[in-house]
């Protein structure tokens, strides 16, 4: 391995080391161990270790082809100590900047959607169940005077009919009177029995279920 490789590998761990640092810290930020389950923040440890590694192991394949010396590891740790003692509290600081940044975006996003999308629609779909249940209300509110209206059309229509039917059996003789009565208490008979038949085969029907 040359010197230039060697100078370069060495620039590239002291990097990877401070980048180390600062992905423990944004880590560390949002995982919250404290509210977090053991065994979650154990699956979470184990895979943030792989992939720092494999971030570190790609680094060095593409500066020495993956070739490791004693002051790869020595590398890290200045890169690991710089970033502790130099850049921390600038990184943390931005870091917090930068997330309440996206909080603050993502709120004006929302609040946009909210007030230019949702609301809008909102306010259409509500007008418009207003206005049906209206119209609905409005149609029933007709039908019903219609249907009064005609009631009292057929009432009027028919009243010179009923008059007629007065007058008619007033006329008739006795003897035909009576035979119409008893042709009439007849058929009332007969409906009535027809009548008790189906509620008594009903409640057998119910019974029977039961």
């Amino acid at each position: 391995m040359t010197l230039s490789t060697q100078f370069l590998t060495m620039l590239s761990m002291i990097g990877m080391g401070s980048m180390f640092g600062a992905a423990l810290d944004t880590y560390n930020r949002f995982l919250k161990r404290s509210n977090r389950k053991s065994w979650i923040v154990f699956i979470n440890d184990i895979l943030f270790w792989i992939v720092q590694g494999l971030a570190i192991f790609y680094i060095l394949f593409i500066v020495n082809r993956g070739e490791l010396r004693f002051y790869i590891f020595i590398a890290l740790l200045c890169g690991f100590a710089a970033y502790q003692s130099l850049i921390k509290h600038i990184y943390l600081r931005l870091l917090e900047i930068v997330i309440s940044m996206i909080i603050s975006i993502y709120r004006f996003i929302v609040k946009v959607i909210y007030l230019g999308l949702f609301k809008p629609i909102r306010g259409l779909i509500l007008f418009a169940i207003s206005l049906l249940v209206m119209t609905s209300r409005g149609l029933l509110s007709l039908l019903k005077m219609l249907f009064k209206i005609s009631l009292f059309i057929c009432k009027v229509a028919l009243l010179p009919i009923k008059w007629i039917f007065v007058l008619l059996w007033k006329v008739l003789p006795k003897r035909l009177k009576k035979s119409v009565e008893k042709l009439y208490n007849r058929m009332a008979g007969f409906s009535k029995r027809i009548k008790n038949n189906l509620v008594n085969w009903i409640t057998r029907l119910k019974k029977n279920k039961n």
